[in-house]
């Protein structure tokens, strides 16, 4: 697929509707609107960014290593394909792995990155990990707030991916 060509089919779409409803007859202004159109007023240029590449922080299996996480985490935050019952394992980018060993020794974080970073897996990993070495007992272990119903919802299908929707560990 050719994205530049793809936008300047859209782009001469728009400007051609635009165009069409444009009747105007002083000669000075018609320039005018014509020439803002033509310097492409209308719409701005492409903009372009690339995710940056984040530092690895990490297997499942090495962080169980280092005793950061449960070593039944390493069953459960695995990726899973219809071919594949088993999956692979995660592998989490440095600024989680930090997270996850802040949590550990029980201490608070506050964790500030990019859309698709992983900030989520960084707060849901450690109330897992939490669960499985005290055990889920009795009552509430955590309260997580979301801002939006579609983001909590979001997250939940999330959770649901690693312990399964009937999981009560």
């Amino acid at each position: 697929m050719d994205a530049f060509g793809v936008l300047d089919e859209v782009l001469n779409d728009y400007e051609s509707f635009v165009k069409g409803f444009l009747d105007i007859k002083d000669e000075q202004i018609r320039a005018k609107v014509e020439g803002e159109i033509d310097d492409g007023l209308l719409w701005p240029e492409p903009w372009l960014a690339l995710n940056p590449a984040f530092e690895p922080g990490g297997s499942v299996g090495e962080l169980v290593e280092r005793g950061v996480l449960h070593p039944q985490a390493q069953e459960i935050f695995r990726i899973k394909a219809d071919d594949d019952a088993i999956g692979r394992e995660v592998t989490f980018h440095r600024h989680q792995s930090d997270a996850f060993e802040i949590a550990n020794r029980g201490e608070s974080y506050v964790l500030t990155t990019g859309t698709g970073s992983g900030k989520s897996m960084s707060y849901i990993v450690p109330i897992v990990d939490r669960v499985l070495r005290e055990g889920s007992g009795k009552g509430v272990r955590a309260i997580v707030v979301y801002p939006m119903n579609a983001l909590a919802n979001s997250q939940r299908s999330e959770l649901e991916k690693f312990l399964g929707t009937a999981n009560q560990r």
